[in-house]
């Protein structure tokens, strides 16, 4: 396996146990607010309105990650494709059109 690749298993990896950490916080926090909803549905109903606030900010900030996450992989197939069509276009002894400035 050559060093290039290497390192972009070891960042995939990198990016997996990042977002397995955020869903295992936000499991977390999930099983608290649900623990907390019970509760303050008998003391305060102000705190289920706060509550369900707050799970909709997480839940928009965790959409907002995925979001950015699928846009990182989407990038990375495109540009492993981008370099396979020029390893087959120099095969066949051709190229892109490269622009320098």
């Amino acid at each position: 396996m050559s060093m290039e690749k290497m390192i972009e298993a070891e960042e995939s990896f990198q990016r997996a146990l990042g977002l397995k950490k955020m869903v295992d916080r936000w499991r977390n926090s999930h099983t608290h607010c649900l623990c907390q909803m019970t509760l303050s549905q008998r003391r305060n109903p102000y705190a289920i309105l706060r509550m369900q606030d707050t799970m909709m900010q997480e839940l928009a900030l965790a959409n907002k990650q995925l979001l950015n996450v699928r846009q990182a992989a989407l990038h990375q197939l495109f540009e492993k494709e981008h370099r396979q069509y020029q390893q087959e276009l120099n095969r066949m002894g051709k190229a892109f059109y490269v622009e320098r400035l």
